[in-house]
């Protein structure tokens, strides 16, 4: 007689995927947890009867291997070596930024004048441009086919056809970084989307920002880029905008669109964080710029600017802003004019404007 194979239980099958999918999240293969989540979905859904539960989990167990353990595009960063040089405070993020607000001090740098994808940071100016247009904010705007994303296919719940105001659509641009809200709040512009990129690279301009180019309204293209310096630039002008910094640091809003009441949340958990005083922030993700983050926010008394570009971790942008915040409120302010600890010199730059 043949033994008996024992067949692994749900809640040992269940446990197993969950430390896989973890295990993947923290090494970076899965962008965020959404994807880890969607993942344990897909596996939970096709659970086969026990009858056939060996046979099927080995091939639900092999797609899954497809998912977690398909190597993940390298961001320009790692392609230019950016991640190859350390730092004083060992960041993970290659390109680092913190500047005193009041002062323009510069307190800590790394490969600061690198030109890299800024993904959402975008909508940081898309939000600039659509407050000083001084457009009805109560006015309805529709979703439509144009502001789906052909770019990335990344999803949306705001379905074509759904009606918000031009100020919800702000609101869940800067917040939460909706792709369609923003790519309407464009298409919505007088002019159009073509006026409307063309006015966000005119600010730019105006601003100083030579190192900056844009050529849509949401972040999703790579083409849309900028240096550290220039981002904290960006920062220090949105900060002076009271409804800017309201919608960028709300910890959640509700949208009713048409029978339905959404909830988005923000997507830097550090707002809800108490040891946090946040004025203004924007978060950003795609694969050729990584895991991005700009901030303004008050440390042992000083209003800083912190930039943080190609993280290679979800986490490691807000480890990365845990450990300067750490370093500041253990460090006594250096005053302008003389050498700052800390700060370390660039590694390798890349000027990668797309014409």
């Amino acid at each position: 007689m043949q033994p008996k194979v024992p067949t692994p239980t749900r809640k040992t099958l269940t446990r197993v995927l969950h430390a896989v999918t973890v295990l993947a999240f923290v090494a970076g293969l899965l962008p965020d947890a959404a994807e880890a989540a969607t993942a344990r979905k897909a596996v939970k859904k096709s659970r086969p009867a026990a009858t056939q539960r060996v046979a099927r989990t080995f091939v639900s167990t092999k797609a899954r291997r497809s998912v977690v353990y398909a190597p993940a595009r390298p961001s320009f960063g790692q392609i230019a070596g950016l991640h190859g040089g350390k730092d004083a405070l060992d960041l993970k993020s290659s390109v680092a930024l913190v500047i005193d607000q009041d002062t323009r001090e510069v307190l800590f740098s790394k490969n600061d004048q690198a030109v890299l994808p800024i993904a959402s940071l975008t909508k940081l100016m898309t939000g600039v441009l659509i407050s000083e247009a001084h457009l009805p904010m109560d006015e309805t705007i529709t979703i439509t086919q144009d502001d789906v994303d052909t770019e990335k296919g990344s999803s949306s719940r705001l379905r074509v056809g759904s009606t918000l105001t031009r100020a919800e659509a702000l609101h869940l641009a800067l917040m939460s970084s909706e792709n369609r809200a923003a790519h309407a709040l464009g298409r919505t512009y007088p002019g159009g989307l073509a006026v409307f990129v063309s006015q966000m690279n005119a600010k730019a301009k105006l601003l100083g920002m030579k190192d900056t180019q844009y050529v849509e309204p949401t972040g999703l293209s790579s083409r849309n880029q900028s240096s550290a310096h220039d981002l904290a630039t960006l920062v220090n002008f949105a900060y002076q905008d009271p409804q800017l910094r309201e919608y960028s640091t709300s910890p959640g809003y509700q949208v009713a669109v048409g029978h339905r009441t959404l909830q988005y949340n923000n997507t830097n958990r550090l707002v809800k964080n108490p040891d946090w005083e946040i004025g203004l922030q924007k978060t950003g993700y795609i694969s050729e710029a990584g895991q991005c983050l700009v901030m303004q926010a008050k440390i042992a008394g000083r209003k800083l600017i912190m930039v943080f570009l190609d993280s290679a971790g979800k986490l490691s942008r807000i480890g990365d802003a845990e450990r300067v915040r750490r370093w500041v409120e253990n460090n006594v302010p250096t005053p302008a004019g003389s050498a700052t600890p800390g700060a370390t010199p660039s590694a390798t730059v890349i000027r990668q404007v797309s014409g």
